[in-house]
């Protein structure tokens, strides 16, 4: 199966791409001497992780459904955070789980007990109020923030039993970014970092981006472990390891005019299917466009969904859009397939893994029956 035969639309996995991000990632935590975990937030494509689990096994976990996969499919530790848990959730995290992370005192104070009882390393969420995100919905550190422990909340005084420290305040960050949280950080909290046994620092690190610096970021976390060898330093990024390792594959069915503007109604939607690019917002590279210049048609793309806002764009082409034109959303599964919803009924895109010899498979095919046992 080759990847034109395929019928709209799906997301397709590339194992040569995904292959060569998990070898940077391991190269960074071989020489940096991190754990580097995978997180499930920004990619659960279960049947991809065979790929991942040569290069790694520890995940970290934000729910049941998370720490189940986790067990199932790489089978590595398991380091939990869950912003609460309950009487009716904890014992399940517990007895899965080797890290959990507890966001606040109150939290700390419930269920510590029963995680040292239960021989899992008990940590507490700190926020070091160091905003480096621009996007409010992604950004852990702004003030009112409902994640983590604030220094002055926490005093002078470290509660018995806590091992480790998690903060997160980074997203899609560079290794400079995490350097000036990390100042914020030891500023806060570095009082107690010889009484630990671990750091995570959480997720953001988009070390498989093209300019990041790894070797800023291997340094800077050598100097922290030479600074505090007491301490095993996890960090948990989602998206790198599924950067620009996917794309989402439509085909446009009608091109509609209005006001002078040209949409192209795709067969996909971004509010089911890309709800990223609603929310961040932004708009995905297209394969097939090019930069806009007199002339050139320039179009909308609009999902085929009953949303007024269901649309991005615009992007310009070298020729008009017609029906049945295929067009290449690229870097979608980060964070993409994990959010997807069946909202109006859409059908999901079906999931595709391109083998490194170029033969296509399914992953996953979705049928009416997957919409009618999500709404029942």
């Amino acid at each position: 199966m080759t990847i034109d035969s395929i019928p709209t639309p799906f997301y397709i996995v590339y194992e040569d791409k995904l292959r060569k991000n998990l070898e940077l990632i391991d190269r960074v935590k071989r020489l940096s001497g991190a754990d580097i975990i995978m997180a499930f937030k920004a990619n659960a494509l279960w049947r991809s992780f065979p790929i991942v689990k040569e290069y790694c096994t520890n995940f970290t976990a934000s729910s049941l459904n998370e720490l189940q996969l986790g067990c199932d499919y790489l089978g590595g530790n398991a380091h939990s955070y869950c912003p609460a848990y309950t009487d009716k959730t904890i014992k399940s995290f517990l007895e899965k789980s080797s890290h959990i992370t507890f966001n606040s005192l109150d939290q700390f104070a419930r269920f510590a007990p029963q995680a040292i009882e239960a021989g899992v390393s008990p940590g507490l969420r700190v926020n070091p109020q160091c905003s480096v995100i621009e996007t409010d919905i992604y950004n852990p550190a702004l003030p009112g923030s409902r994640f983590g422990v604030t220094a002055e909340e926490l005093g002078d005084t470290l509660p018995e039993g806590i091992e480790g420290f998690h903060f997160h305040a980074l997203c899609e960050s560079t290794s400079y970014d995490l350097e000036n949280v990390l100042k914020a950080f030891e500023a806060d909290f570095g009082k107690f970092l010889p009484k630990l046994k671990w750091v995570n620092m959480g997720g953001g690190h988009l070390m498989t981006r093209e300019v990041y610096d790894t070797d800023h970021l291997i340094s800077l976390i050598t100097d922290f472990r030479r600074r505090y060898p007491n301490l095993k330093v996890i960090l948990e990024p989602g998206s790198a390891f599924t950067w620009r390792t996917g794309d989402l594959i439509v085909e446009v069915v009608d091109v509609v005019t209005n006001a002078g503007i040209n949409t192209a109604i795709i067969d996909a939607s971004f509010a089911c299917h890309m709800p990223d690019c609603l929310e961040m917002p932004y708009k995905p590279a297209i394969s097939e466009s090019v930069e806009p210049a007199p002339g050139l048609p320039l179009y909308r793309l609009g999902g085929n969904s009953c949303l007024s806002g269901d649309w991005v764009g615009d992007w310009a082409f070298p020729a008009p859009l017609k029906r049945g034109d295929r067009l290449t959303l690229e870097d979608m599964n980060h964070y993409t397939t994990v959010k997807t919803t069946m909202f109006n009924g859409l059908q999901h895109p079906s999931i595709v893994l391109c083998r490194s010899n170029g033969e296509c498979e399914y992953l996953r095919r979705f049928t009416y029956e997957d919409y009618r046992d999500r709404m029942s």
